[in-house]
């Protein structure tokens, strides 16, 4: 575990910068633009996982922490514990499409659970709609709005290997709150379930998927109570 800072073959620091999943204000914008010239940064780069990469000599790093702190962002994190969290631009500001506000959901998602220790890296990422812009079905634990405040949620997915796996679908039609506490649930099972270093989708693989299902009244409790379709159709 430890901050996403590694040295590279160039001999500069690459530094991943975390902010609300990927979301900046134009200030924090402008002011990252400030501290890359005073930092003496060679060159920035966004990445797939919505962060930013500072590229700089290794001693301007103090200079960098305190410049990223005073803009309201952070240092990424690394190594066996939930990585900060990757949404679609889901809500009414950023995108037509979106069903639901999955950046406020995924920024909560990420105060509540980035950095806590897990067997090994931990990625969950969030979907406004079906199109899945944000890849949710290749993440550990992926998330997908179905309505207004209403997701599925799938477990399981790893993308960047050789043998790229789906994840699976494990609740339906569930609410915000519910997406967060199943979360705290499946963390707590694989902290229980995994050997060292063991991805999710292994673990999954070598104990069933059941292992990790809570019980159904567990998700009830998230759902929208269902309505009679006779009092629907009467106007009630």
């Amino acid at each position: 575990m430890g901050d996403a800072i590694f040295k590279q073959r160039s001999g500069f620091l690459g530094v991943g910068i975390v902010a609300k999943c990927g979301v900046l204000t134009p200030e924090q914008l402008v002011g990252l633009a400030e501290l890359a010239r005073n930092v003496d940064c060679r060159y920035l780069k966004l990445t797939t996982r919505q962060t930013l990469i500072f590229v700089i000599p290794e001693e301007r790093l103090d200079d960098l922490r305190k410049g990223i702190a005073a803009l309201d962002l952070k240092i990424g994190v690394f190594g066996e514990i939930v990585r900060n969290v990757k949404a679609c631009a889901g809500n009414e500001d950023l995108c037509q499409r979106s069903l639901s506000d999955v950046f406020s959901l995924g920024s909560k998602i990420q105060e509540q659970f980035m950095n806590r220790p897990t067997p090994c890296d931990f990625k969950i990422s969030l979907a406004g709609c079906h199109r899945g812009c944000t890849d949710p079905l290749c993440a550990d634990y992926g998330i997908i709005a179905t309505g207004s405040d209403t997701y599925n949620v799938y477990l399981g997915g790893r993308g960047g290997s050789r043998k790229p796996i789906h994840a699976r679908q494990i609740a339906t039609g569930i609410n915000g709150e519910g997406v967060i506490s199943l979360l705290d649930f499946i963390l707590d099972r694989y902290a229980a379930l995994a050997q060292p270093r063991e991805r999710i989708c292994n673990t999954i693989a070598r104990t069933g998927l059941e292992a990790f299902l809570p019980p159904e009244d567990f998700l009830q409790r998230y759902r929208p109570p269902e309505e009679d379709d006779f009092l629907k159709f009467a106007g009630f």
